[in-house]
């Protein structure tokens, strides 16, 4: 067994690990948790395929860097839309 393969097993236990949560869990916070154990399943896989016969293909890990940022942005504006609501929630009467 390679180490690419050992690394898209995780990857997968990972991915099945967050849609779990993500389909089963109640709370906000939790679901934006799960989403994010959810991602980097899915680049943890891309990362341990990308490795073919002792080299190594560097498009899928540009791919991965650049989901790493963009899942950066896309959880910290999940947290402050989650913040919001939370927020209106808690004050009916605020706009």
């Amino acid at each position: 067994m390679s180490a690419g393969l050992i690394y898209a097993l995780t990857g997968v236990l990972l991915f099945v690990m967050g849609a779990a949560g993500v389909v089963l869990l109640d709370h906000l916070l939790r679901k934006i948790l799960a989403f994010n154990l959810l991602g980097s399943g899915a680049f943890l896989v891309m990362v341990g395929l990308a490795q073919r016969g002792g080299g190594v293909d560097p498009v899928p890990h540009a791919m991965v860097l650049t989901g790493i940022v963009v899942s950066v942005a896309a959880t910290a504006l999940a947290l402050a839309l989650a913040r919001r609501l939370l927020a209106v929630d808690a004050d009916p009467e605020q706009d």
